[in-house]
């Protein structure tokens, strides 16, 4: 256990080893919970979390089934593309 202060601006330095451990550096945003007899800081995640239900939908493909040899194609010729591209 570590122990830190609240300072007068109400600010509370979390310990080095603590934010290393979570991987959290300058400007990580926290959500603070209220826990009842504590706080709970929380990383904000960049999207609220969805089911794979939830998004399923937008991978629908509405065209014609491609086989396993066509997309394995399509990534060589993609493949090929990008490498061209960078000469």
């Amino acid at each position: 256990m570590q122990v830190t202060r609240l300072s007068s601006k109400g600010q509370v330095i979390i310990p080095k080893a603590l934010r290393a451990a979570h991987h959290w550096e300058v400007g990580q945003e926290l959500i603070a919970i209220d826990v009842g007899d504590g706080i709970l800081l929380k990383p904000k995640k960049p999207f609220a979390e969805t089911t794979l239900a939830q998004v399923a939908g937008c991978l629908s493909y509405q065209g014609k089934l491609k086989s396993l040899d066509e997309l394995e194609d399509a990534i060589r010729q993609g493949v090929i593309q990008q490498w061209h591209d960078r000469s």
